[in-house]
Order: structure tokens, then sequence, then C-alpha cells
């Protein structure tokens, strides 16, 4: 019989065959956010002061859709703010008793399993009024960004390793979600696994109704190399890789 991976690991996840996880063996839990680099930290706009638009749900539901194409237009630094606190922003931190001691948590503008928030949210900036293009990491935490490699030459580098989706580096701005899955295996072992990919979808989700509020655009990437990606972002691919990239930008006019 042909090897079926996907049913394989269906089946090994079921809580018949998980072991205890690390948590309830007492394990410290990980950080909850990885560690900063040397470069100086960059300011975002207050996103609770950022003046939405009037628009309900329903009418954000139904102007839902993938965009591919976008204007010249760049986004503000107000706009990516508030698009930074949709998708991954901290609504509270605290210190939460358990069973099995006590745990830094986080609770966060999208649902995650256990509040486990197991994403560092990188960006490749185009088009955003103040910043370089280039590569930034999302300090959630502390609201503010951090630049990795500023340099226009990455957008080419990361459009490459996506199978050559050169709507990549026409948008304003990128964001590539990356997991880092002991955060979630650390209490759900291995069936954690799994919640790190709907946990994925929520964040999307949220960078889609949050751009159609600014009467931007978003579009969801799966397809890209993973090894070339997670190498080009410094990443070892076996706890930390990329899950997911969306792509964000001002609609073109349809006059």
């Amino acid at each position: 019989m042909k090897n079926n991976i996907g049913n394989d690991f269906l089946r090994l996840t079921q809580y018949k065959f998980l072991e205890e996880s690390d948590r309830a063996k007492g394990v410290p839990q990980p950080p909850i956010e990885i560690p900063e680099n040397e470069n100086p930290l960059l300011e975002l706009d207050d996103p609770k002061a950022f003046a939405l638009p009037e628009r309900n749900l329903t009418e954000l539901l139904e102007r839902r859709k993938s965009y591919r194409e976008y204007s010249d237009e760049p986004l503000t630094r107000a706009e990516l703010s508030y698009l930074l606190w949709a998708t991954q922003g901290v609504k509270k931190r605290i210190i939460q008793e358990t069973a099995e001691g006590f745990v830094d948590v986080t609770l966060r503008t999208v649902p995650s399993a256990g509040a486990r928030h197991p994403f560092e949210t990188f960006l490749l900036l185009n088009n955003v009024e103040g910043f370089e293009a280039g590569l930034y990491r999302y300090i959630a935490t502390k609201h503010k960004l951090q630049a990795l490699e500023v340099t226009a030459d990455i957008q080419d580098e990361i459009v490459k390793a996506c199978l050559g989706q050169e709507f990549l580096k026409t948008s304003a701005a990128t964001f590539i979600w990356v997991a880092d899955s002991y955060r979630t295996r650390w209490r759900y072992g291995e069936r954690g696994v799994r919640y790190l990919f709907l946990d994925a979808g929520h964040v999307c989700q949220n960078l889609y109704l949050a751009a159609s509020a600014i009467d931007a655009g978003a579009c969801a990437v799966g397809a890209f190399n993973d090894e070339e990606l997670n190498s080009l972002m410094g990443l070892d691919g076996s706890n930390l890789f990329v899950i997911y990239l969306a792509t964000v930008g001002k609609l073109v006019s349809q006059a």
C-alpha cells in the first residue's frame, strides 16, 4: 500500500498514542518570544488610536477575498501597526497558576490553543511609510519592530524561495509567520503540531478582515520551498519554521 503521510500524522497524534507532555513532567515552559537581536527597537504607532472607517462585520466578510494585485500607494505606519496588532497584538500578559506551577501567558487578538501563541511575525516591508525596504520582526510583547536585513535584495530571495510568486514584492508588506513549535508541544505533546496549523488559520483570517477594514487586500501563501525559506530566515526548520505567509497592499482603483 502506498504511504500516506497525512493519515499517519493524524493517526499518531490521536490522544491514545500521546505520551506525557513536558508541562505535565514539570519541565519549565519555553520563552513566550524568541530573543531580540542587537538592533534597536523601532517604534510603531499606538494601534488603539487608529481611526478605522465605519464598517460592520458583515460588510468586511462580504469584501474579503484574495488580492494579488496592489496599487503603488504605501501602507502608512499607523496601518501597519494596526495590522500587526490585529494579527498578534498582546491585550494582556498574566502569570497563571496551574496544577503544574506558574505559567507566563499572553492573551492576544487571536485565539490559540492553550494561549500558547507559537508564532513570530516576520515582515518583508516593500512599501510602508517610514521604513526602508527589507526584512523585519515584530516584537509582539512590546509592539515594536526590529530590523533583520534592511536591503531590497532580500525581496528577490524571498520570491525565489516562494516559487517565483512576484506579488510578494509588489505588495506593501508580506507577513511571514514562523512557528516556534515547542511552545505548543510543551503543553500538548505531539498533538500540539496539529494546533499550529489551526492557529495559523486564525491569524491569517484576522489579517484578511483587518486589511479589508483599511481598504487594503490580502492574499495567503502556502506554496514555498521549506528548506530554502527557512534557511534564508535563519531558522532551524525543525522547531522554528515558516508555516504561512500573506501579502497585504492597497487596492488598485476599480474606476
